[in-house]
Formats: structure tokens, C-alpha cells, sequence
């Protein structure tokens, strides 16, 4: 063999080497998960709840003991255990059986929180899921719901001539979750979940279910709109449907600083139904560049067919990409470029090509379509990491040097961060407000070891992240981690004291709890209460 031919060998032995050094190493970064992950429990530590002894009929058990864990996988607490309920009888059955046992109640649906906000130590779990029934009324233009139904399940209940009018901008979470934390999505003229709401059916400590609503119970509506179940066990709710119209997506790359004046043009046109805005996270261009997404009516829509709902498609490829950018720099930048580049290109066009094409457009989708996605590319099985949500809330005016802000403590601080949205809220009038004035919400994905050294590193800059929201006027949403103080909770909602006094009005057993309010509603245990009202149309559970 001449050295030429030795070398050339060498070469391709080399070449096929790395290849199968890289697909051993792609792999598991594109693999499915096999379960949810558990990686530890960093929760503030509680006193356990020891079961009394009493003669009351024992609900029927999911799972007796044990521990629950949420989307953080650093949650994991020892439960009583965890009841999956399928009528109201059920639900009344396991609060019963909790008063008397004197154990706490928590109601939980996918469990999406991240800092125990659906259970608490030596508590019982009520799993929500087995309350999944819809009912849709076409000529009233709503959906009743149970608690446990996930938007996925509703979407598909009322496509292809209705699309839910507020929800995530995911299809995961279940409709009593979103109700608990008044979650918003991407219409920006909708509001959040509370806008949408006609009213929810609750059942109260003592097993008593009422309506709340705006014109019933209103005092009650606005505390369990955004309550985190501290208030009562949501049943049902009846929710507005919208028209599901047809729309032509649109994108446009912008430099940070123009975000305000373009979102003020997105907002003075009407026939923009969605949008949302992502930020780079590659470090050339950390948070500089923009690409704002928005999702424009199209006027033929009555012409055009909208096909079945789908699930998204290139799953793998798409975990491989969230993965390996939390691998390093370059693959951040690789994402941020194929987001700019490529991405758009494989757009899925539900409304067919040709259809399109005859209308004069080269892409479109139902209303219904951007959000139906369940995100599957974001679970996996990778060990010693996790995945951490963060949200603000900053006043309009000062979104631009929060955002230099948010920058300075990303490099500083040297954060793993794997995405950034912004999507814009108006005035949320609810008990435990995040938005008492119109704001951008700075939803933040970031990756952080499961080890003491990356629970400190993710604690610090959370605090940091907060006091800087807290410099811009701002406030943080409650649904996650537990790495803020009580000065800083009070601090982003100066009403915090009133909301847990009026709980324990409306619960004075301490029925329902979860590890967030015995983390922090002691600090504040002194806060007098306004005299409860009184409640309209209760009645025992069937």
C-alpha cells in the first residue's frame, strides 16, 4: 500500500471515527424520556404532618405514601399520598377524609410549578386528571371544562370552527393550573386566562361547592383566579371560545431597542390576533437581536379548510438542538442561526400549499395551530441536569434597559441560558396581581446542574434577577423556584400579607396549603383580614 493509500485509510478511519464518536454522542441528547426525571429535593425544609386517627371513609388511592416530584425534577417531597379523583364526589370524599385525618390538601394538575405550589410535606395530592370532561356550546360561544382537562384536550374538543381564547402559548397545562397562577399566552389583546373566564365551579374546605364568578362571588373569583389552590378545589370552568380564524404568519428580525415601537405598531392593528417576540441567546449577540413573530388575519379565511390539529413534527431533531445548545456557545449560536435562517422554512402550513398559493400566500395556519404544541422536544433523559423557568413582569416603558440589565447578569454570572421570550399583558385585576399596569412578561428558559454548586448558582441568580425587576418597577412570577426572600415577595407584591389573610378567612382550618405558602405565609401571619363575604348558592357535593 502506497503512503498516499495508508494515509488516505488513516483519514477515513479518522472520519469515520469522529462520525461515530458524534452519533454516540447525539444520541442520548435526542432521546425520548423514558419518564418524568426526580433529581433532589431542594425545597425549603418543613415539619412533616402525622395522620390522626379517625373513622372516615379512606379515598381511593393512586398511590399511598411515597413522593411526588414537578417539572423541575428538584422538588421531590414525601406525600401522604395521592388521590386521582373523577367526580365531585371523589374530591369531597379525600377532603373529608383529610380534615379528619388533619392532613393538608393540595390539588395538582401536570405539575408544571417548579417550587412545590401543587403539594406539601406529609400532605394529600389530589390528581386532577381524572376530571377531564368538555362540554362545548356552540350557540353561547364557551367550553366547560373540568379542572384536569389540558388545553391539548380542549383544542381538539373545539377545532376546527372554535380555538380558546386565552390560554398558554403550550398546550400542556391542565385549565385548573392555569386558573391557579392566571397564566397568559400569545394574544396580546386577550389578556391572560382570567379574561376568558365566565366561571369557575369550587369546591370549599368544608365540601360545600360554589360558583364564583364576577357577578357571583366575585371576592372569591378574583382570589382563586391566581390563588394557587389555596382557596378551594377547582371543579369546572366554563371558558369563551373565539372563532378559529385563519392567519398568515409573519416575521421580522429587529434590534432590541426597536421592540417597543414595533410592539406599539403589533398593538394598534387589529388583525393581529398572536404574538411574541425571541431573543438571542447566542453570545455575539446576546438579547441584541430580536425576532419578532405575529400571526396576521387573513380575510378569505371562510374559503379555506382548516385540516386536523397535528402534533409538531422533528421532535428529535428538535430536542438535539435545545440540547446541544446547553452544551456550549457555539452550538447557542448554531441555534440562534438556524432559528433565523431555517427554521421559518419548515414551517408547517396547515392551511395546504396549494390553497395558499391560490390565495396569493405562501403559508397559513388556523388560530389554533401556533399553539397547539406540547413541547415533547424539551423532556429527556439527560442525568446531573435541568431545565428552569423564569418570568417578569416590567413595566412597557422599561423593557429595553431591563433587558441591558438581564445581559450584564447572563455574562457576569455566566448563565446557561437556552431561550427568551417576550410577550406582552394588560391590567390583571385579580387578588394576587403580577400586572397591575400593562407590562412585557421576560419568560426565561435556563439549564443548571442538579448539584449543590449549580442549586447556589441558580439561587443567586434568581435574587438578582428579581432585585433588577424590582429596580424596574416590575414584579416575578410565583410558579417557580422558591430562591426569592420575604422582603422580596413583599416587595413585588406590596398586597401579599392581605392575600393570605383573606386564605385564611376563606380556609380557616389551613385545609389547603402547598410548600410555597408554608414557606412564606408565616412571615406575614400578623396581616389582619377584611371580614369574609358571605357565599351565594353552596351546596354539599353530590
Amino acid at each position: 500500500m502506497t503512503r498516499r493509500g495508508r494515509y488516505g485509510l488513516a483519514g477515513v478511519s479518522a472520519i469515520a471515527l469522529a462520525a461515530g464518536g458524534a452519533t454516540l454522542y447525539a444520541l442520548p441528547l435526542a432521546a425520548d424520556p423514558q419518564g418524568a426525571k426526580d433529581c433532589a429535593d431542594v425545597l425549603p425544609s418543613l415539619p412533616g404532618q402525622r395522620a390522626a386517627p379517625a373513622t372516615v371513609a379512606e379515598p381511593r388511592w393512586s398511590q399511598r405514601g411515597g413522593t411526588v416530584n414537578d417539572a423541575s425534577c428538584l422538588s421531590r417531597t414525601a406525600v401522604a399520598g395521592v388521590v386521582r379523583p373523577r367526580t365531585d364526589a371523589d374530591v369531597a370524599t379525600a377532603l373529608a377524609y383529610a380534615r379528619a385525618h388533619d392532613l393538608s390538601v393540595s390539588a395538582a394538575g401536570v405539575k408544571h410549578s417548579m417550587g412545590g405550589q401543587a403539594f406539601r410535606k406529609g400532605g394529600v395530592v389530589l390528581d386532577m386528571r381524572g376530571m377531564r370532561a368538555i362540554r362545548l356550546d356552540e350557540a353561547a360561544r364557551t367550553v366547560t371544562v373540568g379542572a384536569g382537562a389540558t388545553w391539548h384536550d380542549i383544542q381538539l374538543a373545539v377545532h376546527p370552527r372554535f380555538a380558546v381564547k386565552a390560554m398558554q402559548s403550550t398546550d400542556i397545562f391542565s385549565v385548573g393550573g392555569s386558573i391557579s397562577v392566571n397564566a397568559h399566552g400569545m394574544d396580546h389583546q386577550a389578556g391572560a386566562v382570567m379574561g376568558s373566564l365566565r366561571s369557575i365551579r369550587l369546591m370549599l374546605a368544608d365540601g360545600r361547592i360554589v360558583t364564583a364568578s364576577r357577578d357571583e362571588n366575585s371576592v372569591l373569583f378574583r382570589h382563586v383566579v391566581g390563588g394557587y389552590g389555596l382557596f378551594g378545589v377547582i371543579l369546572s370552568a366554563t371558558l369563551d371560545v373565539v372563532p378559529n380564524d385563519i392567519y398568515r404568519s409573519e416575521r421580522a428580525l429587529i434590534d432590541y431597542r426597536e421592540f417597543p415601537a414595533t410592539f406599539a405598531r403589533i398593538a394598534a392593528d387589529p388583525s393581529v390576533g398572536l404574538s411574541y417576540v425571541h431573543l438571542s441567546t447566542a453570545p455575539g449577540s446576546l438579547l441584541q437581536e430580536a425576532l419578532v413573530y405575529q400571526y396576521r388575519r387573513f380575510p378569505e379565511d371562510q374559503a379555506l379548510l382548516r385540516t386536523p390539529l397535528a402534533e409538531v413534527a422533528s421532535t428529535k431533531v428538535r430536542r438535539l438542538t435545545v440540547n446541544l445548545a446547553k452544551k456550549n456557545d457555539l452550538f447557542k449560536s448554531w441555534k440562534w442561526w438556524s432559528e433565523k435562517n431555517l427554521e421559518h422554512r419548515l414551517e408547517s402550513c396547515t392551511v395546504t400549499r396549494a390553497q395558499a398559493q391560490g390565495s396569493g400566500e405562501a403559508c397559513l395556519v388556523a388560530r389554533n395551530d401556533p399553539m397547539h404544541d406540547s413541547v415533547a422536544y424539551l423532556f429527556n433523559n439527560l442525568p446531573g441536569e435541568t431545565d428552569i423557568l423564569h418570568e417578569y413582569f416590567v413595566p412597557r416603558a422599561n423593557i429595553v434597559p431591563f433587558i441591558d440589565g438581564m445581559r450584564t447578569i447572563f455574562q457576569d454570572e455566566k448563565a446557561n441560558l437556552v431561550n427568551a421570550s417576550i410577550r406582552a399583558v394588560g391590567v390583571e385585576d385579580n387578588a394576587l396581581s403580577y400586572a397591575p399596569a400593562p407590562a412585557f412578561s421576560v419568560v426565561l428558559y435556563l439549564n443548571q446542574p442538579t448539584t449543590d454548586v449549580g442549586n447556589a448558582r441558580m439561587r443567586k441568580l434568581t435574587g438578582d434577577l428579581i432585585d433588577l425587576t424590582l429596580a424596574h418597577g416590575g414584579r416575578f412570577f410565583l410558579p417557580y423556584q422558591l430562591h426569592y426572600s420575604p422582603e422580596q415577595l413583599a416587595r413585588s407584591y406590596p398586597d401579599i400579607g392581605e392575600f393570605f389573610a383573606a386564605k385564611r378567612q376563606w380556609d380557616p382550618t389551613g385545609t389547603f396549603s402547598n410548600t410555597w405558602y408554608a414557606r412564606y405565609a408565616p412571615y406575614f401571619a400578623k396581616q389582619p383580614a377584611a371580614m369574609r363575604p358571605s357565599i351565594t348558592s353552596g351546596a354539599p357535593a353530590a
